[in-house]
């Protein structure tokens, strides 16, 4: 028996898992790599492959896991010894990309509402303190307890990080400028309509590189709710 078409709502929400899963460009070649391998990889053996860390691999490769891309098993070495390792191995079906309907969109478009009854500048702090904390908490994940990496490599560590969770992101110079550059926003359209959003992931990259780093200025040079094709945070240590 043919399935029903697809609702607006239901057919946006495919897409937007799709998108989580596949659309950063990172994941789509680890999901690929792990097609090759018929018994599945680990974290290690993708951050090594990638040149990423660990944590980030594991992240990307959890999202393809949430998305029923790949499955996920716990195997022990062949010794029995040390702590267990959890292999990813890509589904049967995935390649059908059936997807469950998320609802992701609806929670922003509440929070932005939510934004728009506070004070601006009162949201606007609000946000970037959420921000701060939640990429203080990325950066203890990564490794970060104490500030001792170099600028740049912090940079890059937090671009990784922001690309692991949808803004596909990458670092670039720029008249002499060190930047963040970030091609998507995993908010979507809630930010055009409500821009205070975009303190969350300025805080974001605040709180990441106080950890990382220590403390450094960010400038919002360009955004999408500013009329820009991407959003581009300058960055001076």
């Amino acid at each position: 028996m043919d399935k029903p078409p697809l609702s607006d709502t239901e057919f946006n929400s495919a897409v937007t898992a799709i998108t989580s899963a596949f659309g950063d460009p990172t994941r789509r070649e680890i999901y690929l790599f792990a097609r090759e391998q018929d018994e599945g990889v680990t974290a290690s053996e993708v951050a090594r492959r990638f040149a990423l860390h660990p944590n980030v691999a594991r992240h990307h490769l959890d999202k393809l896991a949430s998305g029923g891309h790949v499955d996920v098993a716990t195997r022990r070495s062949e010794s029995g010894a040390g702590r267990p390792s959890k292999r990813y191995t890509v589904t049967s079906t995935s390649d059908r990309l059936e997807v469950p309907v998320r609802h992701d969109d609806v929670l922003i478009r509440l929070l932005g509402r939510a934004l728009a009854r506070i004070p601006a500048d009162e949201a606007e702090a609000m946000a970037e303190e959420v921000g701060i904390e939640y990429g203080q908490t990325m950066a203890h994940a990564l490794g970060g307890n104490e500030a001792q990496r170099s600028f740049r490599s912090a940079l890059h560590a937090v671009a990784e990080a922001l690309t692991a969770h949808g803004f596909a992101a990458h670092t670039d110079k720029r008249s002499g400028q060190l930047q963040i550059v970030q091609e998507h926003c995993p908010f979507g359209e809630a930010v055009l309509e409500n821009p205070v959003i975009c303190a969350v992931d300025r805080g974001m990259v605040r709180g990441m590189l106080a950890t990382l780093y220590g403390t450094a200025d960010t400038t919002v040079a360009s955004s999408k709710p500013m009329g820009d094709a991407v959003c581009v945070t300058e960055i001076t240590a």
